[in-house]
């Protein structure tokens, strides 16, 4: 008799799918929300300093290219943390919760750096 989960693969079922799919799909819109003070008040920055007159052809290249590392360097080190999870033989959620704690983490850096600016920029 079935427990009532329906199996998709070896040893997957419904309940485990659904759990480490929430658990992915919470770190990663709390991760955006931590990352989206900082992200606007340096794209608000960037985007002055780059439409102001003498700024050089490389300023206006890196300024976008820091915000958009600060934005996905918390995604990429979730990822390579899951990857490592999963080549361990791990379960897919005992990979994903790791993987999460490891988002949020590394989204709460820039948000710490971010308030001690302003704390200190007085």
């Amino acid at each position: 008799m079935d427990g009532g989960t329906t199996r998709v693969g070896p040893g997957r079922g419904r309940g485990e799918r659904l759990t480490e799919g929430l658990t992915v799909a919470v770190s990663a819109a709390l991760a955006l929300v931590l990352l989206a003070g900082p992200v606007i008040v340096f794209s608000m920055s960037s985007w002055h300093s780059a439409t102001e007159p003498g700024t050089t052809a490389f300023s206006r290249f890196v300024a976008p290219v820091v915000l958009l590392s600060l934005v996905a360097l918390p995604f990429v080190s979730a990822g390579v943390v899951f990857r490592s999870g999963r080549r361990k033989n791990k379960e897919r959620l005992g990979a994903a919760v790791p993987a999460a704690l490891t988002l949020l983490g590394s989204s709460v850096v820039p948000l710490a750096a971010f308030c001690l600016l302003l704390v200190y920029a007085n």
